[in-house]
């Protein structure tokens, strides 16, 4: 590997070639702080917080885009320095709303931070006009507030990049500059897909999700009212990190003890509905293949993918899977099975779900998404609202024991687990439908290939005299640039799993914030990924079709995947689109 000598601070390092000095300094331990920069999504030098003297250079220089080269001297530290940062920082706050307090990211802002570390107040040297903006709430899933907007574009590059939506952008020229969809329609009149990775990307509060915490404390509030809860695969990967915990610790214990203490009636798993999901998607899969269906069949799990196809892929609406999601397959059996069981009126039962994924509370208003007459679920959370809520009820998190799921909808595998991670459906796919189609038991349950954070994945294997070629990508530009190799004839693919969000649901638009800082330089999908995976090591059964709650499911009340009464309870249908900006 080339290298280069630099020095940073007239201390001398070896440093990789082609680095930039952003990427050197973080290498050899020291921190530049920056606003605008996303590694590989949003490299454009902006908003000029990470300035940084070079011996020799006019002026100082950017160094997130700026490279390292041999014998180059580095100040990272010098009063200039400092007093260019402070001087950037209150340029960009002088035209911010500054009502921290009552900001939901109090306390996780980027901007905030940094006016804290290099001593900024709110007595702004550069007060003057503000401009004018408006609270745009009209997606089901966020709320865009321009005032608390520093422009540093990463929601747009995100949205651009790696999303291929790109339905937000600067508007405007000079200090009218604001961020904002074509011709100034509201974000619901777009094809926004609800996947929240603008939201995580934002450094400040400008973007946030709809909070439908208050539904929830109302409903258990409500003595007529049966509250029970779901939270997905990927959340017990990642609440710790909302209470101080390192990245990739799973919590699951603490999490349902902590469910329990905020009043819900019944603590379930959506894993359990990943499993059934398994079953019903896995036969839809061999059915297809044994009767000539349209192949390839693509999961449906991620409701930001599946609208993504509606708008911008249409012809591939007979690819989809018709089965719901583990969230709507989940909430369509509490509405009927578990209420026979229980002796409960459905019409009684309140179903809330807690999600890594803002597209989630598009996905519960759907339209054919309430098998029992009413929607599937009522109310859907991300992993931050639940943060907050714990944190509202005032729940010691390090004095919560670890407690286990209610039964009956509380079992899961291994299979269901590693939902949250890219990779993960299709893995517990092939364990059900390589047993099924070879009547044999799998020796090594693992399907390594399909693992791992890569944007694309794919591979062949021979089951039952039958090569079955699979893709997985997640992040819709990835996606999309699947489907048209699919188009052009270069790939021929049997089963294809997409995830909205890049590295799957452990990245969604829901989870825990994450500065640049760590999002830039440590591997969150990663470790959020492997907490998962570890989980599934430990499982008793490792593949849907053992789950003996499944099992019990079909035998008493289901009959057999497929049947009539599964496909009215826990398959659905799509729409194509059209996109008007």
């Amino acid at each position: 590997m080339d290298t280069v000598n630099i020095k940073i601070n007239n201390v001398a390092y070896t440093v990789k070639a082609g680095s930039t000095i952003l990427e050197a300094c973080r290498e050899v331990g020291i921190d530049i702080p920056t606003l605008c920069y996303l590694k590989g999504i949003n490299e454009i030098g902006a908003c000029r917080i990470c300035m940084v003297e070079v011996k020799g250079a006019k002026g100082m220089v950017t160094a997130c885009v700026y490279p390292v080269s041999e014998g180059m001297e580095i100040f990272t530290n010098t009063p200039k320095v400092f007093a260019a940062r402070k001087t950037n920082l209150e340029l960009v706050l002088s035209t911010h709303n500054k009502d921290c307090l009552a900001c939901v990211r109090n306390g996780s802002c980027e901007l905030q931070a940094l006016s804290q570390r290099y001593g900024v107040d709110n007595s702004s040297r550069f007060a003057g006009e503000m401009p004018v903006s408006e609270i745009d709430d009209s997606a089901p899933h966020l709320i865009r507030d321009n005032s608390k907007c520093i422009l540093c574009r990463r929601c747009v590059a995100v949205c651009k990049n790696l999303q291929h939506v790109g339905v937000i952008g600067p508007n405007q020229r000079g200090f009218k500059t604001h961020i904002g969809s074509a011709f100034e329609v509201s974000l619901a009149e777009t094809s926004c897909v609800h996947c929240g990775q603008c939201i995580v990307a934002c450094p400040t509060g400008a973007l946030h999700e709809k909070d439908d915490t208050d539904k929830v404390w109302a409903a258990l509030a409500d003595p007529t009212k049966h509250v029970v809860v779901q939270p997905a695969p990927s959340v017990r990967a990642t609440l710790g990190e909302c209470v101080g915990g390192p990245v990739g610790t799973n919590v699951e214990g603490k999490m349902v003890a902590a469910l329990r203490r905020l009043g819900f009636d019944k603590v379930f798993d959506t894993d359990f509905a990943a499993d059934l999901t398994i079953m019903e998607e896995a036969h839809e899969f061999l059915e297809w293949v044994r009767n000539g269906g349209k192949l390839p069949l693509i999961t449906s799990c991620s409701p930001g993918w599946v609208k993504f196809c509606e708008y911008y892929h249409p012809d591939f609406l007979a690819n989809l899977s018709s089965c719901k999601s583990p969230q709507q397959m989940f909430g369509a059996v509490v509405k009927s099975y578990y209420a026979e069981k229980a002796g409960i009126d459905p019409a009684d039962i309140v179903c809330v779900s807690v999600m890594p994924c803002t597209a989630k509370k598009f996905e519960i208003t759907r339209e054919d998404e309430d098998a029992n007459g009413m929607p599937d679920v009522d109310i859907s959370i991300t992993t931050r609202e639940l943060a907050r809520m714990i944190d509202r009820a005032g729940i010691t998190w390090a004095n919560l024991p670890d407690e286990k799921f209610d039964p009956l909808m509380g079992e899961s595998t291994g299979a269901g687990t590693i939902f949250g991670a890219t990779g993960g459906v299709m893995e517990a796919a092939l364990r059900t439908a390589v047993e099924t189609l070879t009547g044999e038991e799998l020796k090594q349950v693992e399907f390594h290939e399909v693992r791992g954070t890569a944007g694309i994945k794919e591979a062949s294997y021979e089951v039952a005299g039958m090569t079955v070629n699979v893709c997985v990508a997640s992040g819709l530009e990835n996606a999309h640039q699947v489907l048209r190799s699919i188009e052009r004839g270069e790939k021929n693919y049997h089963f294809i799993e997409f995830m909205a969000c890049p590295g799957g649901c452990v990245n969604g638009g829901g989870q825990p914030y994450q500065p640049a800082s760590v999002r830039n330089f440590v591997d969150l999908k990663g470790l959020r990924a492997k907490a998962l995976y570890s989980e599934d090591e430990r499982q008793t059964y490792r593949k849907s079709h053992d789950n003996p709650e499944i099992i019990q499911l079909y035998k008493d009340y289901l009959g057999e995947p497929g049947s009539e009464k599964a496909h009215h309870l826990l398959h659905t249908s799509y729409v194509k689109r059209e996109i008007l900006y």
